[in-house]
């Protein structure tokens, strides 16, 4: 999947904003590479964007903004720094117990450290607060592929907590799912089961892989166990509860226990176990009641439960809206029945992302899976660098490849990568790629993937995108065959005019509507080809965008840009060291 990044990403950027696109470009391509490079030789819908981290996001954003250049960091000229992400930490809803030690964990790792060069103090103080969020949230900043981090992901791209396999045919691994009502207990059961049945990745399978073979492979690719799950319903108490998790189960093509809302919970538990062993399940997932408030009569409940299944995992399902109250609820119910983990479920809401931070410095507990949206398949594994990469505003680009490997193939990667490269995409490429990028989540969820865009788009720019975005399809829908296969049609044809005019009408936009998106296209097929050349070692990097946006390198100049058009020959004409340069 190595064309994935080189086509997908050109493609995102240019879709979700053209206008910015050179800042995209700046970040990804420039700053984020020397800080990548330099610290590691040292040592991853809706239109709502106010989603997970991104008040803390914003908030460290504008710390590093306030960074003035310097050689050496000291205690002094980084204390306004740390009490404004100490701020921000609070005002996320992270433990204040927490938020001291990670300032402090901050200091210790900045202070007295010389500014590495090529490398601002700003991005500086940025990695430390990444190693020490990794190291907070249950990853490693020692480990040799640490470095890789900001960029979105470690190089084993093995999350840290995994879940527990059957030790033998005799003896299944069942897993035990606590937590309060609403939380989302019996949907990440459902969840749970899919990911196991269908995408749990077999490490011991890729570690007895070449190391040819493993290089370059991604999580989506990698070869997966494909266990035997059975649901178990034991939650007996609330209405239609069994009967949620039987049409879940149905809709994910997994078994389900149940023995009716008569039975003893722990009895029916008993009861599951005994089938998969006789039946043949390696996995068995026990789906519990809740409360509204921790209590006695649920604490024991568990415990029976537990004494009687012997769990090899015991999960606490947590709402992250819960914010900082999701480390405390997994401490209490720790201390009285032992977890091994937790799942955090609704991270994909509008809650300040505390309960990420915060779960396992209080608990001690890793954070297993975490929930992302309201699909089956919404749920994956936690991998505390590419979250730490998310808070920080680093995007997730690993996260973004990935969920695309499900979407594309090999092949199709390959070819997109060449249209890209020699400026032969066409209307339906656009189409193609908008509706990937739809396949993938909203266009909010995927722009704060991005590195360097999050703070670019607001509700309203997103708005606005969705809404030009439907608009460019409807138009495209309206071309002939001919015209969506052969843009030059409606760039330079002699009969261009008159077919954008018949195309506009057809789709129910007006002409001005018409004549901003062929302008945008071509410009976006210009951009398109220079950063996947750049991305993909095919051009010198550092190209002009300006040129490129005003339709230069070659290609025929986008229609109604006659600003850009005037620029980019003023450029050409009067730049210095034209022609074959000095000494040629």
């Amino acid at each position: 999947m190595k064309h994935l990044p080189t086509v997908l990403l050109p493609s995102l950027v240019v879709l979700l904003n053209p206008t910015t696109t050179n800042a995209f470009q700046s970040t990804f391509l420039g700053k984020q590479h020397r800080l990548h490079h330099s610290t590691h030789s040292s040592s991853s819908s809706t239109t709502s964007l106010t989603m997970m981290f991104d008040q803390l996001s914003t908030a460290i954003s504008g710390v590093t903004q306030s960074f003035t250049p310097r050689q050496r960091i000291t205690e002094k000229n980084i204390a306004p720094a740390l009490r404004d992400v100490r701020r921000a930490l609070l005002d996320a809803d992270v433990n204040i117990n927490v938020a001291d030690a990670l300032i402090a964990g901050v200091k210790k790792r900045s202070v007295g450290t010389e500014v590495l060069k090529g490398v601002s103090a700003d991005q500086q103080f940025i990695k430390a607060m990444y190693d020490e969020l990794l190291d907070m949230m249950g990853g490693d900043s020692g480990a040799d592929d640490a470095g890789a981090g900001p960029m979105g992901g470690s190089g084993s791209g093995i999350p840290v907590a995994t879940l527990a396999t059957a030790t033998s045919a005799s003896t299944p691994s069942v897993v035990l799912l606590a937590g309060l009502q609403g939380a989302g207990k019996t949907t990440a059961a459902a969840k749970l089961a899919s990911f196991l049945k269908e995408r749990e990745v077999d490490y011991d399978a890729v570690a007895a892989l070449s190391e040819e073979e493993r290089r370059g492979l991604i999580t989506s690719r990698m070869p997966v166990r494909e266990r035997k799950v059975l649901l178990v319903a034991a939650d007996v108490y609330r209405p239609a509860a069994i009967t949620q998790l039987e049409v879940l189960g149905k809709s994910v093509g997994v078994e389900v226990f149940s023995l009716g809302s008569e039975v003893d919970p722990v009895d029916i538990a008993r009861g599951a176990v005994e089938k998969a062993v006789e039946e043949g399940f390696d996995t068995v997932i026990v789906d519990t009641a809740g409360r509204q408030v921790i209590d006695a009569d649920l604490m024991d409940e568990l415990k029976r439960i537990k004494n009687a299944v012997q769990p090899s995992e015991t999960l606490l399902v947590v709402d992250a809206m819960t914010g900082q109250e999701a480390a405390s609820l997994t401490a209490s119910f720790d201390s009285a029945v032992g977890l091994t983990g937790a799942i955090l479920t609704k991270l994909d809401g509008d809650s300040r992302g505390g309960a990420a931070v915060s779960v396992r410095g209080v608990s001690g507990k890793p954070i297993k899976f975490v929930g992302v949206g309201e699909k089956i398949s919404d749920l994956e594994p936690f991998y505390p660098d590419r979250m730490a990469s998310r808070i920080l505003g680093m995007g997730d680009v690993i996260s973004l490849v990935e969920k695309a490997a499900t979407e594309v193939s090999d092949e199709d990667a390959m070819k997109m990568q060449q249209k890209m490269a020699d400026a032969s995409f066409d209307f339906d490429d656009f189409v193609k790629q908008a509706r990937l990028v739809s396949k993938m989540g909203s266009f909010a969820g995927v722009a704060k993937m991005l590195p360097g865009m999050s703070g670019m788009m607001d509700n309203a720019k997103i708005k606005d995108l969705e809404k030009r975005i439907k608009r460019q399809e409807a138009m495209i829908c309206s071309m002939t065959k001919k015209e969506r296969a052969n843009p030059e049609l409606l760039i330079k044809d002699k009969t261009a005019r008159s077919r954008l005019t018949r195309i506009t009408k057809g789709s129910g936009t007006s002409f001005d509507d018409g004549m901003v998106f062929i302008s945008e296209f071509q410009r976006m097929r210009t951009m398109m080809s220079r950063m996947s050349k750049q991305m993909g070692g095919g051009g010198a990097p550092g190209g002009d965008m300006e040129a490129a946006m005003a339709g230069g390198g070659g290609m025929e100049p986008p229609l109604g840009n006659r600003a850009l058009r005037r620029q980019a020959k003023k450029k050409k004409k009067g730049g210095k060291g034209g022609g074959r340069g000095f000494g040629a």
